[in-house]
């Protein structure tokens, strides 16, 4: 007889992104030339003054022990000034958590306001984690869905018309992951205003800040609205601002009992994040935005470059993205009728990724992950020469 698992890990969806990722990285492990637009993650190095603090600290006997669970202390400061610096306002050290990258910090913060039969607001199209997380803590993922039409930013009485007597937190997440939509500052103030009203946990994915364009500026709830602070968590990382996916360091801003509580979680998961990350950390967050700005750059100039390669093909259309590394196309038009030499004909977007990854070697993320069925997301993170080619492959596979 097999021993049945819990319910609580069969119920939990496997990760669409890393999903369409390991595939296409699979298939170029066996020699097949695949165009990988799945996974977020920038193709630049790590840089150089960042790398160099972590080959002194690894040198360093005093990084290979056992730390604080809540973090280091010089790196918890550095969070704090960096904090004040890109976000406009002031917090203690003692308001931050360092995760083991942004996944646990969103783990975490579930966890530590949803009990069971609460339900969580997620503004759609959302990353794929949120309503995982939310299950995982025994909440109820409830979603407000904003489309191409509204920039994917939903309104205030959208979200308020989700509201229940069981709503207990909302998560906002801008510059938006998978839609590269930025929030205006003026739907964050609603939205404070109203968790105020309602007594209501708000969570602010703010990992892609410094990613934006068109001479933007990310506006910050916690700054919009100064009094939502005892019922705000902030979250947010080195992974994308500094091309440290790998590196897999994170941090939870909120106030001090809400990092007691939630550091008690972490000592029984993980203990404290790896020491030469931190200090890794610590050079990048007391450190320019240099490197930040040559990469956004690239970025910008590889946006412009797949919407209008996008839109070139029958049958897509995309919007411009204000910020992140992501185009969310719309391919409605490419349902339900044969597309491709062979003819294939795809249902739904999960289906049409399967056959364009599989017949014209291109991996780009179905929209269903995302809660969004009929779109695609495209990560424009990859060198200009792939991006080229794969919308080319793209589009000669559409009008074959």
């Amino acid at each position: 007889m097999e021993l049945s698992l819990s319910n609580r890990v069969n119920e939990v969806a496997p990760s669409v992104t890393l999903a369409v990722d390991a595939k296409a990285k699979a298939m170029k492990a066996a020699g097949i030339d695949v165009i990988r637009y799945g996974a977020g993650e920038p193709d630049f190095p790590t840089p150089g003054p960042i790398v160099e603090a972590a080959i002194a600290a690894a040198k360093d006997s005093r990084n290979h022990r056992y730390t604080p669970t809540v973090g280091l202390p010089e790196f918890r400061e550095g969070i704090a000034r960096k904090t004040l610096r890109d976000s406009g306002y002031e917090i203690q050290p003692d308001q931050v958590l360092v995760t083991n990258g942004g996944k646990q910090a969103v783990y975490e913060s579930f966890q530590a306001v949803l009990n069971p039969g609460d339900e969580a607001i997620i503004p759609t199209p959302y990353w794929v984690t949120y309503p995982e997380a939310v299950k995982l803590a025994g909440g109820t993922p409830v979603f407000v869905t904003a489309g191409a039409d509204q920039d994917f930013v939903p309104t205030i009485e959208q979200i308020e018309a989700a509201r229940t007597d069981r709503t207990k937190v909302i998560i906002i997440n801008s510059p938006n992951n998978p839609t590269g939509s930025l929030w205006p500052a003026e739907t964050l103030k609603a939205i404070g205003e109203w968790a105020i009203e309602h007594g209501i946990w708000v969570i602010s994915d703010e990992i892609y800040e410094h990613v934006v364009y068109d001479g933007a500026t990310t506006a910050h709830i916690g700054a919009v609205v100064p009094e939502l602070r005892p019922q705000l968590i902030v979250l947010n990382g080195l992974a994308k601002t500094y091309a440290m996916t790998g590196w897999r360091v994170g941090w939870m801003i909120a106030e001090p009992r809400v990092i007691k509580a939630v550091s008690k979680l972490q000592g029984h998961m993980t203990g404290n994040v790896d020491d030469v990350a931190q200090r890794a950390g610590i050079a990048a967050v007391n450190g320019p935005l240099d490197a930040v700005a040559k990469m956004r750059e690239a970025f910008d100039r590889r946006r412009h470059a797949i919407v209008d390669a996008l839109n070139s093909i029958p049958g897509v259309h995309c919007i411009m993205p204000k910020g992140a590394f992501y185009a969310f196309a719309d391919v409605h038009e490419l349902l339900g009728r044969p597309v491709g030499p062979q003819g294939t004909v795809s249902a739904t977007s999960v289906e049409l990724a399967a056959a364009l990854l599989d017949e014209a070697k291109v991996a780009a993320v179905p929209g269903e992950g995302f809660g969004m069925p009929g779109y695609m997301r495209f990560s424009y993170a990859l060198s200009d020469d792939d991006l080229a080619e794969g919308m080319r492959r793209f589009k000669a596979w559409v009008e074959a």
